[in-house]
């Protein structure tokens, strides 16, 4: 699993009444997905509302990607909770077929970069799944713990979520120069909110790859934006930053949880039956559904006007 590339972190939609996955809409979606050329697919994660999901969800939610995607790019699932509870998760992801995982903050409790260590050997080893940890929050690694994970042999990378430039740096420096046998392979990911108002930083620093919240629904914005960052085009970049994605993260800014509600939203605006959000999540005011349709709409007519050139 190279993860070089646009990061797809796919919805999961619900039945009108919250009650059950609407699973004809989830494979529409995930199907969309794929039609953007993801490099991967990261399914019930946080933008998959994981700690939402019953363990029977889960699993067939792992399943039905799987299925859908039917080897054309990885599928790695999301895992999380408590330490047993992310194992069985992650046992729940390999009988399902994934490719890898995406390990979450533990449940709650905070610890030292050490402890974190600790708890992402108990979940990963022998698990028999790439695991990718995923740093935000409570999990919080520094460069000794995060050379620490090269020598548990299931840990494929890390995925930035808390936006300190210059500790990611740190870390990326220590493995890279590490001199472990596996330095060299271990992937870096930025995980933030709206990643793409940070992947040009993080691209400077050896964190190419993000993850796009976006591309669950207008995957048009995200590709465009991602090949023109890639390809060093500031115009079109700054274009689609201050037209969308500012005022988009600006939105997203209003409340807790709109991380998520608001790109579920989005998704409704494009026409996927994606249904609300779970509680404790909370679903968008109509006015705030208004101005997200507006904001859509003033980044697809600045996506035009560049292309017009």
């Amino acid at each position: 699993m190279r993860l070089d590339g646009l990061l797809s972190f796919p919805l999961t939609p619900f039945t009108a009444d919250r009650a059950d996955v609407a699973w004809p809409s989830l494979a529409d979606h995930l199907e969309r997905q794929l039609a953007a050329g993801p490099a991967a697919l990261f399914v019930a994660c946080g933008t998959g509302e994981l700690t939402a999901l019953s363990p029977a969800e889960y699993e067939r939610v792992v399943r039905t990607a799987v299925a859908v995607t039917a080897g054309r790019v990885p599928v790695l699932a999301g895992v999380g909770g408590g330490p047993q509870v992310a194992r069985e998760n992650l046992a729940a992801a390999r009988r399902a077929g994934a490719d890898g995982a995406l390990l979450l903050p533990p449940y709650l409790v905070e610890s030292t970069p050490a402890g974190l260590v600790e708890h992402v050997r108990w979940v990963a080893a022998g698990g028999g799944l790439p695991v990718i940890v995923y740093q935000r929050a409570n999990a919080v690694l520094d460069p000794a713990a995060a050379v620490a994970l090269l020598d548990i042999d299931e840990v494929a990378g890390i995925k930035d979520g808390r936006g300190d430039v210059d500790a990611m740096l740190r870390i990326v420096t220590a493995i890279r120069h590490s001199g472990h046998r596996r330095a060299a392979e271990f992937r870096f990911l930025n995980g933030l909110p709206t990643a793409e108002l940070s992947a040009a930083a993080y691209a400077a620093i050896g964190v190419a790859a993000y993850s796009s919240a976006v591309l669950t629904f207008v995957p048009d914005l995200a590709t465009a934006f991602h090949a023109a960052v890639t390809g060093g085009d500031e115009a079109t970049t700054g274009a689609l930053l201050a037209a969308f994605y500012l005022p988009f993260a600006e939105l997203r800014a209003r409340a807790p949880g709109y991380a998520v509600a608001l790109v579920k939203a989005g998704a409704r605006l494009s026409g996927q039956d994606v249904g609300g959000v779970r509680p404790p999540l909370c679903d968008p005011s109509p006015e705030h559904e208004q101005r997200l349709a507006a904001i859509v709409a003033a980044g697809r007519d600045t996506l035009a006007e560049v292309r017009r050139g």
